[in-house]
């Protein structure tokens, strides 16, 4: 069996995990399978991480129109600037042109232009042509920033809604995905998978946009200017297109073998670290420390090629715009000797070309964030899609739930046929009846089905064929909650919250009068080392409980049961780790609590069980024996040798 790894805070589920499925696909005791083994593509699952912004359509179009308006204000700016530099060019040829100078015997460069000989430069009109060269790249840079701010908090409220859907998505699995997930995995999909998104995001959205529109605005400028400087300009961007189409390809495996190789090393030091005193015990700290070194120079690698790759889109880019550059500024310089364009004209058009190649480079650039984002997306949409318990949380689904009327805690098997694995069939054709205020204790060997009847009782797994009624209703008729609430569970491995231990009494019960936390505490024996604690009820429990013993912390459970005051009661192997002493003050509490209550007793020690109103024997997923601890012992059958190999030592053969 093994238990949840505990979490701060009192928000998390109060779920103690259960025997995990024999022979199933769990783990073992150093390492797991995973999850979701294939990647989807990078398109659709761009579209979906985009799509999920759709709440917030209208700021996203208020980015969208504060980006275009800043976008159409830069563009204008080399234009402007050209028209500036046109003035000084004239002003400068006029200026050592003698006066009354025909236009036709003006050099061919600028005939036509409007240079008035002997007129030198109209700084004044410069200066205005500059000055508005600086609102309109003020206006624009506050427009940007503008779009920058809004943006965020488009993105933010997005990842928040993820982690919300996350965290909903995580109870409504079936304790199935639980079993066959490391957990290191699976909190390294919600934490790590989820804030790199977010990065993704906040990072690119803005950028991306904004260089596709500049892209648009930038060639609508070009192609005004001069048409064969435009085309000359353009010819290099199917060459970009296929270099970073080739690069992207082969580095897009790569981000996601990163990601899943950082899920398998968290999975690998959740687990060692959840288990370091049995690693030390055992001697195994070379073997972890072995593993954890395998993890990490996988990680290495592949963390290695994806950025390298990745990061070869930049360089290209780069060499593929500066030989653009260079190309149009030898065409320019022959289109002005010519006359067909202005000085003024072909600075703009360099300018324009730097906008034109610096959006794709920009882009290029990003590649390695972008595949990043979108490997941890897939991530988590494996997660979001993964098979939801059926009928969750969906009341009266398939049948009528329960009237108001008080539950008498009558529990019915009738032909429950069950399996873990469709191949390796468990419980067949099972039924029982548990009347109400009976304790059912179940004995047995290990994996005989113990647990998993309990199981099927709290609808962790559902039945395959027959049904379990309570009071004679279909469980599977009622929401799970609906159904949990009216039971209380105290299982061998203990669960405790980072709180107080009051807290942690009232965690089933949380509008419980401090009276009535007392009550539970006094009947179930914690009243009576809690006083010896620096704070009492206000001392804070580490995480994992440590700062209690084992036999203290499993009190706390059975006081947190009391309290809620079930109408069937589930005790699995619940005074295992308390001394002898202790465990027959728990007989008592635990004889107080089962009354007027159904109960199952789940039990190994079958001296604690000799009370029960019915005991159950199972062996291989079926009952082969009940009765009472009398009439078993008088049957001389399958409880009567497990009875006496307790209390009879062995003998040599």
């Amino acid at each position: 069996m093994s238990a949840p790894t505990p979490q701060k805070g009192r928000g998390f589920a109060a779920t103690e995990r259960i025997e995990a499925p024999a022979g199933g696909p769990g783990r073992g005791p150093m390492g797991g399978g995973m999850v979701g083994q294939k990647a989807m593509d990078f398109g659709p699952s761009a579209r979906r991480l985009v799509g999920r912004m759709r709440p917030e359509r209208a700021l996203a179009s208020l980015v969208v129109a504060l980006v275009v308006v800043s976008v159409l204000l830069m563009s204008i700016g080399p234009r402007l600037l050209g028209h500036a530099t046109d003035l000084v060019f004239r002003g400068f040829i006029g200026s050592r042109t003698p006066v009354g100078t025909p236009d036709d015997q003006l050099p061919e460069a600028v005939q036509g232009q409007g240079v008035v000989p002997g007129q030198g430069v109209d700084f004044g009109a410069v200066g205005e042509w500059l000055l508005l060269v600086l609102a309109v790249y003020a206006a624009a840079s506050v427009l940007s920033w503008l779009a920058g701010f809004v943006l965020n908090g488009v993105v933010q409220r997005t990842v928040r809604r993820m982690r919300g859907d996350v965290e909903e998505k995580i109870h409504r699995l079936p304790l199935g995905y639980f079993d066959r997930s490391p957990r290191g995995e699976l909190l390294s999909r919600v934490t790590n998978d989820i804030d790199n998104i977010s990065q993704t995001l906040q990072q690119t959205m803005s950028q991306l946009l904004q260089s596709l529109l500049t892209v648009l605005a930038v060639l609508a400028m070009m192609i005004w200017i001069s048409p064969l400087l435009a085309l000359v300009a353009v010819l290099s961007v199917p060459v970009s297109l296929v270099a970073t189409r080739a690069i992207m390809r082969r580095s897009q495996g790569q981000f996601v073998a990163q990601w899943r190789t950082t899920g398998r090393l968290n999975a690998h030091i959740e687990e060692a670290f959840s288990g370091h005193a049995l690693v030390k015990v055992y001697g195994r700290t070379d073997e972890v420390e072995r593993t954890f070194a395998e993890h990490n120079d996988a990680l290495y690698d592949v963390s290695f090629k994806a950025q390298f790759i990745s990061g070869l889109v930049m360089p290209t880019m780069m060499f593929i715009g500066n030989l653009n550059y260079v190309v149009v500024a030898v065409v320019g310089a022959l289109r002005i000797s010519s006359g067909a364009v202005t000085l003024g004209e072909v600075q703009a058009f360099v300018q324009y070309t730097r906008q034109f190649t610096q959006p794709l480079t920009t882009v290029a650039s990003m590649a390695n964030l972008l595949q990043s984002g979108v490997a941890s997306a897939e991530r988590v949409f494996e997660l979001l899609d993964a098979d939801e318990e059926p009928l969750a949380d969906a009341p009266g689904a398939g049948g009528t739930a329960r009237s108001g009327a008080p539950t008498r805690g009558e529990v019915a098997f009738e032909q429950v046929s069950f399996s873990y694995d469709p191949t390796r069939p468990l419980i067949e054709d099972l039924s029982l009846l548990a009347r109400p205020g009976q304790t059912v204790a179940i004995v047995g060997p290990t994996g005989a089905g113990k647990t998993t009847l309990v199981n099927l009782v709290m609808r962790f797994y559902d039945v395959d064929a027959g049904r379990i009624l309570l009071d004679g209703v279909d469980t599977s008729t009622l929401t799970r909650q609906e159904l949990r609430a009216e039971v209380g569970m105290v299982l061998q491995d203990t669960w405790l919250f980072e709180g107080t231990i009051r807290d942690n009494i009232a965690y089933g019960r949380p509008d419980a009068t401090e009276e009535q936390v007392l009550e539970a505490a006094r009947a179930t024996y914690v009243d009576r080392f809690v006083h010896s604690l620096p704070d009492g009820y206000d001392t804070v429990v580490d995480e994992d409980g440590a700062n209690l013993s084992a036999g203290e912390r499993q009190l706390l459970t059975i006081a947190r049961a009391f309290l809620t005051d079930p109408a069937l009661l589930i005790l699995d192997e619940a005074t295992s780790s308390v001394d002898t002493r202790t465990e027959l003050l728990l007989q008592h509490a635990m004889a107080a609590l089962r009354t007027d209550r159904t109960s199952f007793v789940i039990a190994h020690r079958l001296s604690t069980i000799r009370d029960a109103d019915l005991i159950l024997v199972m062996e291989d997923g079926a009952i082969v024996e009940q009765g009472t601890h009398a009439s078993l012992l008088t049957a001389d059958g399958a409880y009567a040798a497990l009875y006496r190999s307790q209390f009879t030592a062995a003998t040599d053969a």
